[in-house]
């Protein structure tokens, strides 16, 4: 399948990533001609346009990381708002679809809204970001202040911290800190591969009591 990029119509074959100038209409334009449709996914920062088709590999991994992350919190009966797909953007600055963000301690400030204004609404707490394509980076969110991104590449996961505005790695979750969700991903992860993502999941629960 050949790559074919217009306003009109996007074909990009699965896995394929693209890297164009344009400008921040030229964005909106490609963003808004793919419909009601997700794919493929858009970036935009400084002038520059990335496309990326995904594998199902991207969407499978994306779905059991952010069931963990509901697994847990309703562990910790701590209510929250999820996510996906969503686009966050700030007009000719930066657009970015991540593929999973959860609001946990702000969820208040989006609960029951059906649009979410990157200026004045508080940013997600978490996002999760699946890198098979090497498409995404923590500084993407950047912009955005979100507190915390996971990014999983080749099964391992990358925690980055907001501090002082930059973003720093760190070995531990602050909404999970008590525990190496590394090994919880590992784990769930190699149950899924053989048993299927709901009985891994299940377990999961079991595991946490």
């Amino acid at each position: 399948m050949y790559a074919v990029i217009s306003t009109d119509r996007i074909q990009m074959p699965p896995g394929a990533v693209m890297r164009m100038p344009g400008t921040w209409q030229d964005y909106c334009q490609l963003r808004d001609s793919r419909g009601n449709g997700s794919i493929p996914r858009l970036k935009y920062h400084d002038g520059e346009i990335l496309l990326m088709s995904p594998l199902p590999r991207h969407g499978r991994e994306a779905n059991i990381l952010a069931d963990i992350v509901k697994i847990l919190l309703d562990s910790q009966n701590r209510n929250y708002e999820a996510f996906t797909p969503i686009t966050l953007d700030l007009p000719e600055v930066s657009g970015i679809e991540p593929d999973y963000c959860f609001y946990i301690d702000n969820w208040q400030a989006v609960v029951g809204k059906d649009r979410i204004d990157w200026q004045q609404d508080p940013p997600p707490d978490l996002v999760i970001e699946i890198d098979v394509t090497s498409y995404t980076s923590e500084l993407d969110f950047l912009p955005y202040n979100v507190p915390e991104v996971w990014l999983f590449k080749n099964n391992r996961l990358t925690i980055h911290q907001l501090v002082d505005g930059k973003y720093e790695v760190s070995e531990n979750s602050r909404y999970f800190p008590n525990l190496s969700i590394q090994t919880t991903i590992d784990i769930c992860v190699a149950t899924a591969k053989t048993k299927g993502t709901g009985t891994a999941m299940s377990e999961l629960r079991r595991s946490i009591g």
